[in-house]
């Protein structure tokens, strides 16, 4: 027991000796690290472009190209934001440029106190190149244009939507220079995959913006997609024939006088659907000659169901002397 006691004294003692140790390293590192970032350096960074105070009716196209390099002289801890985030320095569309022909341009001679002024006093600048930037541009075009669904969508069997799916917007606008935005037509939504759908459809659905042009501004990213859906069923019902344009001078006889008409609904129109929600005939200009048969046609077809169609595709006629 007594030497168990040593040994745990000993094991200790020992790793006080190691905590200390650690603790000293922490402390000599922090210290070199201050040391550091106390000193003045001298460096060249590269800086992304901000572009401010636009006029509205154009549109600066974008070129990652242009970027400015600008050599200051500071103490280490100013440096570190530089290095963990873009740095970006911003140029005024209204007080640093000049409109030159269908260019912008910026000269660092007549914007270098402007662009002293966005690092304070405790940095010191040194250098800007180059001399001068060159903006293109072109007058923004504002247009709307319709939101196009790519979708697959299935449903469970004896479920469907009775109307067409809503999309909200069913537009959206479209700005951007002239050039690049009286080519857009239209936009279309990511494709939207669902399967057994038996239940209203309510989501959101991105649309398929082009990626990589900062030049276009586009006033929605995604749109809604919506639907009702209902049970269906189908459903059958004799309609007579109606045969047309028989000449003056011609009797005929045709049979059948009714024919089925296969329909596709909604349980809740179904018991509303009768045979005078359809119109079927038959044309007798449409008979060529030595042709002993008519063609029905439903020409008449509710708006109570979503499909109809005929089943028998002749109806036989004789001509009565």
């Amino acid at each position: 027991m007594i030497k168990k006691l040593k040994l745990n004294i000993i094991a200790g003692f020992k790793n006080r000796k190691i905590n200390v140790f650690f603790l000293f390293l922490i402390l000599s590192i922090i210290i070199l690290i201050f040391s550091k970032l106390s000193k003045v350096y001298t460096n060249t960074v590269v800086f992304n472009i901000n572009k401010v105070n636009v006029p509205k009716e154009y549109v600066i196209l974008n070129d990652s190209s242009k970027k400015l390099n600008i050599t200051l002289k500071t103490h280490g801890f100013n440096w570190l934001k530089y290095y963990f985030s873009k740095p970006k320095i911003a140029i005024d569309f209204e007080r640093d440029v000049v409109k030159k022909n269908a260019l912008y341009v910026w000269d660092k001679f007549e914007a270098y106190i402007n662009i002293e002024k966005q690092f304070g006093n405790q940095v010191e600048l040194l250098n800007i190149s180059p001399d001068k930037i060159y903006f293109k541009y072109d007058v923004n075009l504002i247009k709307k244009v319709p939101v196009i669904l790519n979708a697959d969508i299935n449903f469970s069997t004896g479920y469907d939507i009775f109307n067409a799916f809503v999309i909200k917007p069913d537009s959206i606008v479209v700005i951007g220079p002239n050039a690049i935005v009286e080519k857009i037509n239209s936009v279309k939504t990511k494709k939207i995959v669902l399967d057994n759908v038996k239940s209203n459809i309510l989501t959101p659905v991105k649309l398929n913006l082009p990626k990589n042009n900062n030049d276009i501004i586009y006033s929605d990213k995604q749109v809604s997609l919506m639907a009702t859906v209902e049970k269906f069923t189908e459903g059958t019902l004799k309609v007579p024939i109606n045969v047309i344009n028989i000449p003056e001078n011609l009797s005929i006889k045709y049979f059948p006088k009714f024919i089925n008409v296969i329909y596709y609904t909604s349980l809740n129109n179904f018991n509303s659907i009768t045979a005078k929600d359809f119109q079927v005939i038959c044309d007798f200009k449409k008979v060529d000659d030595n042709q002993t048969f008519l063609l029905p046609e439903l020409i008449k077809i509710t708006d109570k169901v979503k499909t109809a169609r005929i089943r028998k595709s002749r109806i036989e006629f004789i001509i009565e002397k």
